[in-house]
């Protein structure tokens, strides 16, 4: 769609200037995932809006800004192994996705993404966007609580959550390995500050960042439905 790719790159541009976008790999990832394949038909036109979007069951795909945030924040790389909290309509799996394992890399350099879903409606959606984008190879939807993380995968060079929790849950900080980092929205259920952990040799390091708003983390070490 040549319009919406016109559109995109001047969302991009505009992230940049406002310092949303800091890093060649998070500008040259948000380029190339195409949001409107993970928006409803409905809202397509509005794919490149800065502003989130819903996509039914309650949920909403993140702003750009904060999906750009939030990848600059966790600073993944090629090759790396990330653990995604919230899988949605797949469009932040595939912006990492697109980090971690570039499309025309070689497929040997390839890291992976796993994301976690707990509305199996919303991760059959996922999948299919995912499919349609071309990153089914390079991300793995998995319908469970979000909040006990993957152990079977870890451990993870990053760990991404977007939605809500009270606190870091702890499983994910198990799985996070040494050396690795996690961002969060942490707050109540109405508004959060991003949170980044990162896991050292002597401990976790904690700074905090923006002021965000995102749906809840249901789950064991989130909040009840």
């Amino acid at each position: 769609m040549p319009g919406l790719e016109v559109e995109r790159r001047r969302l991009v541009e505009a992230l940049k200037a406002m310092g949303f976008i800091r890093s060649p790999k998070v500008e040259r990832a948000m380029l190339a995932v195409p949001r409107e394949l993970f928006v409803p038909s409905e809202y397509r036109a509005m794919a490149y809006d800065d502003r989130p979007l819903p996509i039914g069951h309650g949920q909403t795909i993140s702003a750009p800004s904060v999906v750009a945030r939030m990848t600059e924040l966790l600073d993944p790389d090629v090759g790396d192994r990330v653990l995604e909290v919230g899988t949605g309509s797949g469009y932040q799996a595939a912006v990492l996705a697109e980090i971690v394992a570039p499309t025309g890399a070689p497929r040997e350099s390839w890291g992976h993404v796993w994301s976690i879903e707990r509305i199996p409606e919303l991760a059959e959606w996922a999948r299919g966007n995912l499919e349609r984008a071309g990153y089914s190879d390079r991300v793995t939807v998995v319908v469970g609580d979000g909040s006990l993380g993957l152990p079977e995968h870890a451990p993870y060079d990053g760990i991404m959550v977007t939605a809500a929790a009270p606190s870091v849950p702890p499983p994910l900080l198990e799985q996070l390995r040494v050396g690795g980092r996690l961002v969060a929205p942490i707050g109540d259920r109405w508004a959060q500050r991003l949170v980044v952990v990162e896991k050292t040799p002597q401990g976790v390091r904690v700074s905090e960042d923006i002021d965000v708003v995102f749906v809840p983390l249901v789950g064991r070490y989130g909040w009840s439905d």
